[in-house]
C-alpha cells in the first residue's frame, strides 16, 4: 500500500519545487533529514530528479481550485490522511513601479501569491490536525521594509504576514503552527525572471532608467544567500518541533528572518521606520531622481 511508503516517516508537502528556486532545496534538505518529501509543481516534469531521489512528486497548480483538490486526494491517499508540515513556497515576483502596473497583471500576484496560500491551508488543515502540524508561509522582508520598485509583489507578502498572524491564533487550539519565514536575499528563479521589464514610455522613471534596471536583480546581487544555505537554516528552525510550555520554550519560531540582508532589516526595525526609509531610499537610488526633478 502506498502508505508503507511513508510509515513512520514525518511528511512534508512543498509547494512551487522547480529546480533552481528555494521550494526545490527545501525538498532537497528535508529528503536528507529522513522526512517523506511530496515536492509539488506546475509541470511535474521538472521534477525528475526529485522523484530519482526516493521524493513523491505531483503535479500542483495552486491557482487551480480542482489541482489541490486533486493533489490533496492523492496526498490523503498517500500518507493515510496526515501530513507533518506544509510549506506554501510557489509565488511570483513583480519588479515594476507602482505607477506602471499592470492591472490584469496584479491580480495574478496576488491569486499567485496570497489566495493560493489560503486555498492550499484551507485544503491541507485536515491532514494536519491530526499531527498537530506546522505550516512555513515564505514571505519576505520586503514586506516589513520599502523595496522601491515592489510594491506589489511587497503588498502580497505583507498580506501574508497579517494572514499568517490571524491564522496563528485560530490553528492554535487544534495544535497546528504557523511559521513566516522573512526571507531574505536568496538565489532563486523568481529573483531572476524579471529582466525583460522594462518601462513604459511615460515613466516617471525614464530619468533614471539605470535605476531600474539594476533593480530588476537587486536580490540577486546583494547580500545573495546560496539556496542550499538558506534551505538548511529554514529546515533546522521547522524541525525544532513545538517546544514546551505551549511553545514559549525550545520550539519553532513563529516569525524566522533569514537570507541576505536579514540581520541589518531586523536591527534596523528597532529603530523606528523612518531608518529603512533612509536606507532604502539611498540604496535603491531615489536620491538620484530627486536630485534630477529638483535640478
Amino acid at each position: 500500500m502506498a502508505t508503507d511508503i511513508v510509515k513512520g516517516r514525518q511528511t512534508v508537502l512543498i509547494t512551487g519545487c522547480t529546480p533552481g528556486g528555494i521550494g526545490h532545496a527545501l525538498a532537497k534538505e528535508f529528503h536528507s533529514r529522513g522526512l517523506h518529501v511530496i515536492a509539488t509543481a506546475r509541470r511535474p516534469e521538472v521534477l525528475e530528479d526529485l522523484a530519482n531521489e526516493g521524493m513523491s512528486t505531483f503535479e500542483l497548480d495552486v491557482t487551480k481550485a480542482d489541482s489541490i483538490a486533486a493533489c490533496k486526494k492523492q496526498v490523503t491517499e498517500l500518507t493515510g490522511g496526515r501530513l507533518d508540515i506544509l510549506v506554501n513556497n510557489a509565488g511570483m515576483g513583480y519588479v515594476t513601479a507602482a505607477t506602471d502596473i499592470d492591472m490584469d497583471e496584479v491580480r495574478t500576484v496576488f491569486e499567485t501569491n496570497v489566495f493560493s496560500v489560503m486555498a492550499m491551508v484551507q485544503a491541507f488543515v485536515p491532514l494536519l490536525i491530526p499531527t498537530r502540524g506546522l505550516i512555513i508561509n515564505i514571505s519576505s522582508l520586503s514586506s516589513v521594509a520599502p523595496y522601491v520598485f515592489a510594491s506589489v509583489y511587497s503588498s502580497t507578502k505583507g498580506a501574508i504576514n497579517s494572514y499568517s498572524r490571524a491564522l496563528r491564533q485560530e490553528l492554535r487550539p487544534f495544535g497546528i503552527r504557523v511559521l513566516v519565514s522573512l526571507t531574505g536575499t536568496v538565489r532563486s528563479q523568481t529573483g531572476n525572471k524579471q529582466t525583460h521589464r522594462t518601462l513604459p514610455p511615460d515613466s516617471l522613471y525614464q530619468q533614471v532608467k539605470d535605476v531600474f534596471e539594476r533593480r530588476l536583480t537587486w536580490s540577486q546581487k546583494n547580500g545573495t544567500v546560496d539556496t542550499p544555505c538558506f534551505a538548511k537554516q529554514l529546515v533546522s528552525e521547522a524541525l525544532r518541533g513545538e517546544g514546551w510550555l505551549g511553545g514559549w520554550l525550545g520550539g519553532s519560531r513563529n516569525w524566522f528572518w533569514a537570507g541576505g540582508l536579514a540581520t541589518q532589516v531586523w536591527l534596523a526595525k528597532f529603530f523606528g521606520e523612518w531608518l529603512l526609509d533612509e536606507i532604502t531610499y539611498r540604496r535603491f537610488g531615489m536620491d538620484k531622481l530627486a536630485a534630477i526633478v529638483k535640478a
